[in-house]
């Protein structure tokens, strides 16, 4: 879900060791930049293929170890080799800092479920589960990055030559620079059946209101929120024992097959789209103390 973020201006760049067989980087001194170098092809050449159909990918995600390891795993082991990078931006909206997205989180929930989400986030990092984890495993590099948007970070992108982005989970704002680097445009996932339930939280949003089934729609961005032409949707049941957390696990895990059939049309030159109507939608803020009174009164839990 992309939600309107602005962050301060901070140059990227790949961190970490790579995993034997993944593809080299190689980092300008003068510039401090990391130049990507192409895998060298079965004649040895190296540089990338005219012909090739396979694309290009660099995804836009966030720091969350608790949903989003298992998502990567899954399209990391069938896209691996062909995803550039995977930039990683704090979980934080607007200008938040940390202790500010903390004491949102106690108000609107609770300290108890605050704890809990505490204890939850810090045992995921103990046993070493973060995006970055995933791909060292795969051999991707990763980065973290705070504005999308700037101009050395769009620098960056180009040296890197992605045929698509894709927004996974994303706090930031796309402007217009951004969205038209990618020839093929930026995908982003949404956990929700597009154009229902824009904006924050859809999830939580939907399990509050009662609702009996849910979905997962990728579409292709444009600059407004969670706007743009539809490409692929996925829908399903919401069981009646659903917590927001058993809810978030099975969405993600169909947001990743999702994914992968429509980054496969897409190769096949078979993807079709279809403009969201807004018109006929509705969009979600930061849950107040009513929408949480009433996904209690629903008989739902948040663990």
């Amino acid at each position: 879900m992309r939600q309107r973020h602005e962050s301060l201006p901070a140059r990227s760049g790949f961190a970490g060791s790579r995993t034997p067989g993944a593809a080299p980087h190689a980092s300008s001194a003068a510039t401090g930049r990391i130049i990507p170098l192409y895998p060298p092809h079965r004649d040895g050449t190296t540089g990338r293929s005219p012909d090739t159909a396979r694309m290009r990918l660099v995804y836009l995600t966030t720091d969350d170890p608790l949903y989003l390891p298992t998502f990567f795993d899954t399209v990391l082991r069938e896209h691996a080799a062909h995803t550039a990078a995977v930039y990683i931006a704090p979980p934080l909206f607007k200008k938040q800092t940390t202790l500010q997205a903390t004491q949102r989180y106690i108000k609107t929930f609770g300290t108890v479920a605050a704890a809990h989400l505490t204890t939850r986030v810090l045992g995921a990092k103990i046993q070493g589960r973060s995006v970055a984890a995933v791909c060292r495993r795969w051999g991707v590099p990763s980065a973290v990055v705070r504005d999308v948007n700037a101009p050395e970070f769009l620098e960056e992108l180009r040296t890197l030559s992605p045929d698509v982005l894709i927004s996974v989970s994303c706090p930031l704002i796309f402007k217009k620079p951004l969205i038209e680097l990618p020839p093929r445009g930026i995908l982003n996932l949404h956990g929700a059946i597009l154009p229902q339930y824009r904006g924050i939280m859809p999830a939580f949003r939907m399990l509050a209101n009662g609702e009996q089934r849910a979905g997962v729609s990728i579409y292709f961005v444009n600059e407004d929120i969670d706007a743009g032409d539809l490409c692929g949707q996925r829908i399903f049941d919401i069981p009646p024992d659903d917590t927001l957390d058993s809810f978030l696990t099975r969405s993600k895990a169909i947001a990743a097959d999702l994914l992968l059939e429509v980054l496969q049309k897409m190769e096949d030159g078979t993807v079709t789209s279809t403009p969201l109507n807004l018109a006929e939608g509705s969009y979600y803020k930061w849950p107040d103390a009513a929408a949480v009174e009433q996904f209690r009164k629903r008989g739902r839990k948040l663990w």
